[in-house]
């Protein structure tokens, strides 16, 4: 009996994100959305991640206002968005009724899957959000982030995903933010995780190391439901693997997806004069399409690397590159093992710099550091080396609580700061999330986005963030 494979396109948001640092504008999707919605997608992920940021960030554009004009011209679609669980899409740990407000809004302005992580895979992180998406009415998709370490094993991920689904989770996601995730190994997964859950299993990968159509294919062998990929003018390299190669690979076989090459083809067309406009504006640097097998040796994940150099080229220390490599295994060690994913990964990656820089190992630490050995961003998943911990936070008290049980409700705080500006309930959370780039980008919509030149700046020196 036929079983299609159900995809996920990531086109209008990790695409991008992961090729071009999110520089996609509004405009560029809005052609080929009607086409994106004939194709019979399960769903298409255009929200969230660093999205939210960067729209009013670099491209004067309100992020609530891109997802009411998707949601219009793909009516037909599911809708797709990635939440950092209780960092939401900010840095920080929000208060539950911030989270609250931010999934109603989220659900309202058109997105229907929300897809709900934590960089420490720590459930009591995820736990409000979830709650939240299945009480507004959203299809709450809990993951795990997916890494390698003496203790992330094969049992370690069926647990959390056993767990994840008495949580309330109507899919369960494994996301691959590396692309570690090596095919037989995804096979034996999958196998497992289908044979214990009773909800659909969803697979997101990378091709940062040139295995992720393979990984891919094989899940979809052990019966994958979902999986994630990308229209091919902006897939492969760090992005996901290429949306037509999976279709025509399946095509006469009991996972045939059922999607027309044809449409595909003309909305393919439009996305290549995109990624071409990416690459003439420096956005989008050929170097992302190659395949990186050092992933594998360091796990770092392709936008962490991108900032990795960047903090070594403003230390003038570019030549310490592979120093700081090797020592970013070492670091996570110490720090517990956690997954290298936003906003663990910026942490480790910037303390593997300063160990490298400094000569010293944890001569520097910064206030991020400190934060994680505490247990402000949860329980870390594996013993901490007490030593350094130590040295790093001295003899301050570790968190053991779900860390959002120390903050008190803070929506009403944001509204009072933001009302000067905010037209809405939107305009709030836009600020609750980043104060600062929202005041900004508050006061010049009030001018009409008249300074066009300067605001309309390509950066590229920043980083695509998970």
């Amino acid at each position: 009996m036929a079983n299609p494979l159900q995809i996920t396109d990531t086109i209008l948001r990790d695409a991008h994100q992961s090729q071009a640092a999110t520089r996609m504008r509004i405009e560029d999707m809005v052609p080929a959305l009607p086409i994106l919605d004939d194709i019979g997608y399960w769903s298409l992920e255009c929200w969230g991640g660093a999205t939210f940021d960067v729209c009013m960030r670099f491209l004067d554009e309100d992020p609530w206002e891109r997802l009411r004009t998707i949601k219009k011209l793909t009516p037909k679609t599911k809708l797709q968005m990635l939440l950092r669980g209780q960092n939401l899409l900010g840095y920080k740990h929000y208060a539950d009724d911030v989270v609250e407000k931010f999934v109603q809004k989220s659900i309202d302005n058109g997105i229907e899957v929300v897809r709900i992580f934590d960089a420490l895979n720590d459930p009591r992180n995820i736990e409000a959000a979830m709650k939240y998406v299945k009480y507004y009415g959203g299809i709450c998709e809990a993951c795990f982030s997916y890494t390698t370490s003496p203790v992330h094993d094969e049992d370690y991920f069926i647990k959390l995903a056993m767990r994840l689904e008495k949580m309330g989770a109507d899919v369960i996601a494994i996301k691959d933010m590396a692309g570690l995730l090596l095919p037989y190994d995804a096979y034996s997964l999958v196998k497992r995780m289908k044979s214990v859950l009773n909800i659909p299993i969803h697979l997101h990968t990378h091709n940062t190391a040139g295995t992720g159509d393979m990984t891919n294919l094989m899940a979809a062998q052990a019966g994958v439901d979902i999986v994630d990929c990308a229209l091919s003018p902006l897939a492969n390299g760090t992005s996901q693997p290429s949306t037509e190669a999976m279709v025509v690979t399946l095509q006469g076989t009991d996972r045939d997806t059922g999607l027309n090459l044809e449409t595909l083809s003309k909305a393919a067309a439009h996305f290549r004069g995109v990624a071409q406009r990416l690459k003439d504006t420096g956005a989008l640097d050929p170097k992302v399409l190659n395949v990186d097998p050092n992933t594998l040796l360091y796990q770092v994940p392709g936008g962490m690397l991108s900032n990795l150099l960047g903090q070594l080229k403003q230390a003038k220390a570019e030549d310490k590159y592979y120093d700081v490599l090797a020592e970013v295994p070492r670091v996570r060690k110490d720090f517990g093992y956690p997954p290298l994913v936003t906003p663990t990964s910026q942490i480790v990656g910037t303390q593997a710099v300063m160990n490298i820089i400094s000569g010293q190992r944890y001569k520097m630490v910064p206030k991020e550091s400190k934060a994680l050995l505490r247990g402000e961003y949860g329980a870390l998943p594996g013993e901490v080396n007490e030593e350094v911990r130590k040295k790093c936070i001295g003899d301050e008290e570790v968190i053991t609580c779900r860390p959002a049980d120390l903050i008190e409700p803070e929506l009403e705080k944001y509204r009072e700061e933001s009302k000067q500006w905010a037209t809405c309930e939107e305009d709030v959370l836009s600020y609750a999330l980043f104060p600062q780039v929202a005041t900004k980008f508050f006061e010049r919509r009030a001018k009409g986005f008249k300074d066009e030149e300067e605001v309309r700046k390509i950066y590229v020196d920043d980083v695509s963030i998970q």
